[in-house]
């Protein structure tokens, strides 16, 4: 019985190997695989990245109550915005800045979806490689560089989002809590002020990839220079209009902010259209299409080449290529 087990165990490592290898870059080059090993391996990267997400949220989740050195507590930098209002319009409890927790369990809640959310983002070199370990085998090579540039690029463009709305957050809680004089003093709930807060560096973190995405659609060929110089206007009002709505608070604070952030970002990407579309247009003029009119052939030689006949004494070898 036990030598059965011992064999079991033994055939279940070396199957462990074999697939292992499968996966390995360096055996296996072309990422060759079959449809179970295609689901193994995303079971695997599956794994992975919620093994990195769940180890982020507990080390935010440990940060929110103390802090690391120099580095405040993560409760400090999320409160900070309301701790910095004016005192006359806070909420004095004898105690310092701090939220109301209106249920129970509601500040459990909050440290919880506080340390997620940053833990996600602390650990997101892991989880979006293991995203990008599973898709890369089957792109080509040209593919995985221009994939790996936008990913960087978004990464970046949305963490300057999410800065720039955390230094807007402020201005926008003071010219919202300014309404009604001194008839109201400010007692914001942890669950309402958080889910603000959250909403807010996730609808600039989102907004800032508005460049990427023209300058994918001009790389691809959809949207082109001239249309978006000519559609300008009727763009960056758009902006202003999806700025309004887009940001939870209402204030004109935030949305003026998100709007001039967006429309230096599209002017941006408007000029690096220009640039690729003008190299394009370069290129083309160098290889001779421009000048091909719409009812003339092209130039291209289809005429079949013709095969050398080979000695008598070789044998007939069969050519692949001509036959696809």
């Amino acid at each position: 019985m036990a030598e059965e087990q011992f064999r079991g165990e033994a055939n279940g490592r070396r199957g462990r190997r074999r697939r292992w290898r499968r996966w390995d870059r360096r055996n296996n080059p072309d990422g060759t695989m079959t449809l179970i090993e295609h689901i193994y391996e995303l079971r695997h990267r599956l794994a992975m990245a919620l093994v990195a997400l769940g180890v982020g949220a507990l080390l935010g989740f440990l940060w929110f109550g103390r802090g690391v050195g120099p580095i405040p507590s993560l409760g400090d930098i999320v409160t900070g915005p309301y701790c910095r209002l004016p005192a006359s319009v806070r909420l004095d409890t004898g105690h310092g800045c701090r939220l109301l927790q209106t249920q129970p369990f509601e500040a459990f809640l909050t440290q919880l979806k506080v340390g997620a959310a940053v833990g996600a983002v602390f650990t997101s070199p892991a989880w979006l490689y293991q995203i990008w370990a599973f898709i890369t085998p089957g792109l080509y090579a040209r593919e995985r560089k221009y994939a790996l540039s936008f990913v960087s690029c978004a990464v970046v463009l949305f963490a300057a989002g999410a800065v720039l709305a955390f230094f807007v957050v402020p201005e926008g809680l003071r010219v919202l809590v300014s309404f009604g004089g001194n008839q109201f003093i400010t007692a914001l709930a942890a669950d309402k002020y958080i889910s603000f807060v959250l909403a807010m560096l996730i609808i600039f973190g989102v907004s800032f990839e508005l460049p990427l995405l023209v300058v994918m659609l001009n790389l691809a060929g959809v949207l082109s220079y001239d249309k978006l110089r000519r559609w300008r206007r009727g763009l960056i009002f758009g902006l202003f209009v999806f700025a309004a709505i887009a940001t939870p608070g209402q204030d004109p604070i935030s949305m003026l902010a998100l709007a001039g952030a967006l429309t230096l970002l599209f002017e941006i990407a408007v000029q690096i259209t220009r640039l690729h579309d003008r190299r394009v247009a370069r290129r083309r003029v160098e290889e001779g299409w421009d000048g091909i009119s719409d009812d003339e052939a092209s130039p291209l030689d289809l005429r079949p080449e013709p095969v050398a006949p080979g000695s008598p004494d070789e044998p007939s070898q069969v050519r692949y290529d001509d036959a696809t």
